[in-house]
């Protein structure tokens, strides 16, 4: 990976154009999946590059590849792709917050029965230290109910939304596409 003085710059060689999507989907060429381990790559050097530019992803592949289908889909294909990836994960970020909703509620009215039970338990037991116990036990129930739902929207989200926004960013990503020679017999597996 290299940086160029107009974005952030990802290269790839592949020796065949249609090696970067996964070859067992079913649907035309610019409707495939990325290859895991293309996914992988590409999002694993994106996510170390600052997100104040744009990013470049230069694809270098054989001169025999030029006239392919997959050659002339490939931009479209890879900005379909994260445009997808990235609603996808807009989708995770509303059903947790969702799921979050509803633990919140149930995590509320869990605390008031506590701090209802917590209090009768003060008033109606005599002065021991099993009181002072029930009335400690159902204050940390209560608040312990809240756990959950207080994780969901103050920590959970946020990676979810950093993954959502990098997605983002690659489906506005430049793709360029770099032919070179024939592929050396050497070379015939690399990624």
């Amino acid at each position: 990976m290299t940086e160029a003085a107009s974005g952030h710059l990802i290269e790839l060689r592949v020796n065949n154009v249609a090696q970067l999507f996964h070859t067992l989907d079913p649907f035309p060429f610019r409707e495939r999946d990325l290859d895991k381990e293309a996914e992988e790559f590409i999002v694993g050097w994106a996510r170390e590059l600052s997100a104040d530019r744009t990013i470049r992803i230069v694809i270098h592949y054989p001169e025999s590849e030029a006239q392919t289908n997959a050659a002339r889909e490939l931009s479209e294909a890879f900005h379909r792709y994260f445009s997808e990836r990235a609603a996808t994960t807009e989708r995770e970020i509303k059903e947790l917050f969702r799921v979050g909703r509803r633990s919140l509620g149930i995590g509320i009215t869990i605390l008031i029965i506590c701090l209802v039970s917590a209090h009768l338990a003060g008033g109606y037991l005599i002065d021991t230290p099993f009181r002072r116990l029930a009335e400690e036990s159902f204050l940390i129930l209560g608040w312990v109910a809240n756990w959950r739902p207080l994780e969901i929207f103050l920590y959970d989200w946020l990676p979810l939304a950093r993954k959502r926004d990098l997605y983002h960013r690659l489906s506005t990503a430049t793709v360029e596409l770099k032919s070179y020679g024939s592929p050396d017999p050497v070379e015939k597996g690399q990624a």
